[in-house]
C-alpha cells in the first residue's frame, strides 16, 4: 500500500490507517482475494470505494460493501458466474450488480458518471473505464478514496485523506459540477456535517447555497431518506442549523426556518427556532439516558412540535403574545409535510400525535389531576407514551432552574403515577367492562351504531371510574340505554 497518488492535499497513511485498510480487506473475504484475483486475471480492475474505505480510515464501523470496476455490467455477470452464491440485477440499468458469498453481501458498479438534466428526477448514466475518472465524479474528496484489490493499493487522486484529517467536506471538482450532476448532493453535505462532525469548505457552501432549489428535481423518497440519516446522525443539529442557514431546508422542511419569529423589545418570547434545537438536543440526551437506540420518531417530534407557533401566533395586551392551539396546528402542519416526503404511514402518525399531545402536561404539577386524568393521558399517548414522557421533558428548557426543577418533579410525579395505575390496571389495554357482545346481550341490540355509543359510554366510565364488576357496569350501562336509546 506505498503507492499513494500524489496531490498537493495528500497525506501519507499512519501506521494505524493501514492496518485499518488491511482489516476492512479482511472483513469482505472472499471478495478481497477470490473474486480480486477473479477480476485481476481477467484483465479488469476491482477495488472497494467510497464510504468503507472512509469509515475504515476514521475508525467508524461500516455496513455497505461497495466495489467499482473497469468491467461493464454484463461483464460483470460474467465474472462472478460460478462463484457467487447468488446475483440480482435490481440496478443494472445504473451499472450496479449485487451479489452474495456466504455470508458476504455486496455491489459492483462500474465506473460511472451520473448527471441530470435540468427537469428531470432520474439521472443519466455513462461507463468510464478509469477509477480516476470515476472517482472525480464522487460526491466529496472524503468519498472519492478507493482499495484496489486483490493488492490493496490505496487510492486517493484528490487529497480526501487530507480532507479528511482537517474535517473538511470538499468536492473533487468544482462543487457547481458535482451539485449539477446530483443535486441531493447538496443536501448531503449537511448530512455528512452531522454525521462525521465535518464542516464545509467555503466554496462547497457557497455553491449549496447556490443552488439548492435544484434540490426540487429530486424525488421525495431520495430526500426523505437523506433526511432520515440526518436525523438519526450523532449531531442533527448540525445539520439542521446548515440547511437553514444555506436556505437548503426551505426545499425539504420549509417549516423549521419559519419558526425564526421577530422578536421585538415589546412582545417577548423564546426565539422558537432556537428553543426548537435545544428541545431536540435535550430529547436526544434523554435516549442516551435511557438506554435507547437514535429515536426517528421523537428526533423528528422534537424539531416540529412548535412548527404551528408561526400560524398562531397573535399580540395580546399587556405586551403578551400567545400561540393558542398550536399544537393542534402543527399536528396537522407535520401530517401534511411528512406526507409529502412520503414517510410511512406509522411514523407521521406517530409524530403527530406527539406533537398534538406534547402540551397536555402543562398544568398537572399543581397537582389537581385525578386518576381518571392520568388515565387519560395515558390511553391517549397510547404506544407513544415512553416518546410523550422524553418529549415533554425535552421541552423544558427554561434558565430559571427553580421551575425547571419544579417541572421535574411534576413529571417524576405523573410517571410514578401512570407506572402505578399501570401496574394495577393494565393501562396499555384499557377496555370498557363490558365487550361489545355482551352490550348486544344485556341491552338485546343487533351489532350497529347503538353498540359503538354504549361501547364509547362504558369506556368513558372505565376512564373515569377505574375497573368496575360487570354487575355495576350492566347497571349503570342500562340506565344510560333508558336515556340515550330506544330499546
Amino acid at each position: 500500500m506505498d503507492n499513494d497518488i500524489a496531490h498537493p492535499r495528500t497525506g501519507s497513511l499512519t501506521a494505524e490507517q493501514r492496518s485499518a485498510l488491511r482489516a476492512l480487506a479482511e472483513s469482505v473475504r472472499p471478495a478481497s482475494d477470490e473474486l480480486g484475483d477473479r477480476f485481476d486475471g481477467c484483465g479488469q480492475q476491482l477495488a472497494l470505494v467510497g464510504g468503507p474505505v472512509r469509515d475504515a480510515l476514521l475508525g467508524r464501523p461500516s455496513h455497505d460493501v461497495d466495489l467499482t470496476t473497469d468491467a461493464v455490467p454484463q461483464r460483470i455477470l460474467e465474472l462472478v458466474d460460478g462463484w457467487a452464491d447468488s446475483v440480482w440485477t435490481v440496478g443494472i440499468e445504473f451499472g450496479t450488480v449485487g451479489l452474495r458469498k456466504k455470508d458476504l453481501q455486496l455491489e459492483i458498479t462500474t465506473y460511472r458518471s451520473e448527471s441530470y438534466s435540468p427537469k428531470s428526477r432520474k439521472p443519466e448514466v455513462a461507463y468510464g473505464t478509469d477509477i480516476h475518472e470515476d472517482l472525480f465524479r464522487r460526491d466529496f474528496t472524503v468519498n472519492a478514496m478507493a482499495l484496489h484489490l486483490p493488492d490493496q493499493s490505496f487510492v486517493d487522486p484528490f487529497g480526501g485523506l487530507a480532507d479528511m484529517r482537517t474535517k473538511v467536506l470538499r468536492t473533487p471538482g468544482r462543487p457547481e459540477d458535482s451539485f449539477n450532476d446530483d443535486p441531493l448532493r447538496i443536501m448531503r453535505a449537511a448530512r455528512f456535517a452531522a454525521q462525521l462532525g465535518f464542516t464545509l469548505a467555503p466554496e462547497v457552501a457557497e455553491a449549496a447555497r447556490a443552488m439548492a432549489e435544484r434540490l426540487t428535481i429530486v424525488s421525495a423518497e431520495r430526500i426523505r431518506d437523506e433526511l432520515v440519516k440526518l436525523m438519526l446522525s450523532p449531531d442533527p443539529r448540525r445539520g439542521i442549523e446548515l440547511m437553514v442557514d444555506l436556505d437548503i431546508a426551505q426545499y425539504v422542511l420549509p417549516e423549521v426556518p419559519k419558526m425564526r419569529l421577530e422578536i421585538d423589545e415589546h412582545h417577548r418570547h423564546k426565539d422558537v427556532y432556537e428553543h426548537s434545537l435545544t428541545v431536540m438536543d435535550q430529547a436526544i440526551e434523554l435516549e442516551r439516558k435511557r438506554g435507547h437506540e437514535p429515536d426517528l420518531v421523537l428526533r423528528l417530534a422534537a424539531l416540529l412540535h412548535d412548527i404551528g407557533k408561526p400560524k398562531t401566533r397573535a399580540f395580546e395586551s399587556g405586551n403578551r403574545v400567545t400561540f393558542h392551539h398550536h399544537e393542534v396546528v402543527g399536528a396537522s402542519m407535520s401530517r401534511k409535510r411528512l406526507g409529502k416526503l412520503r414517510f410511512s404511514k406509522d411514523v407521521i402518525s406517530a409524530v403527530s400525535t406527539l406533537v398534538a399531545l406534547h402540551l397536555r402536561f402543562h398544568g398537572y404539577g399543581k397537582g389537581e389531576w385525578t386518576d381518571s386524568a392520568v388515565r387519560r393521558y395515558a390511553r391517549d399517548a397510547g404506544e407513544q407514551l415512553e416518546r410523550l414522557h422524553m418529549l415533554t421533558r425535552a421541552d423544558c428548557t427554561t434558565r430559571n432552574r427553580r421551575k425547571a426543577a419544579a417541572l421535574a418533579r411534576a413529571y417524576d410525579d405523573i410517571e410514578r403515577r401512570i407506572a402505578e395505575l399501570a401496574e394495577q390496571e393494565e393501562l396499555e389495554r384499557i377496555r370498557p367492562d363490558l365487550d361489545g357482545n355482551e352490550i348486544q346481550e344485556i341491552l338485546d341490540i343487533a351489532p350497529g351504531p347503538a353498540v359503538g355509543k354504549a361501547y364509547r359510554f362504558l369506556l368513558e366510565l372505565r376512564l373515569e371510574n377505574g375497573p368496575m364488576s360487570k354487575e355495576d357496569a350492566t347497571a349503570e350501562l342500562r340506565a344510560w340505554a333508558a336515556k340515550h336509546l330506544e330499546v
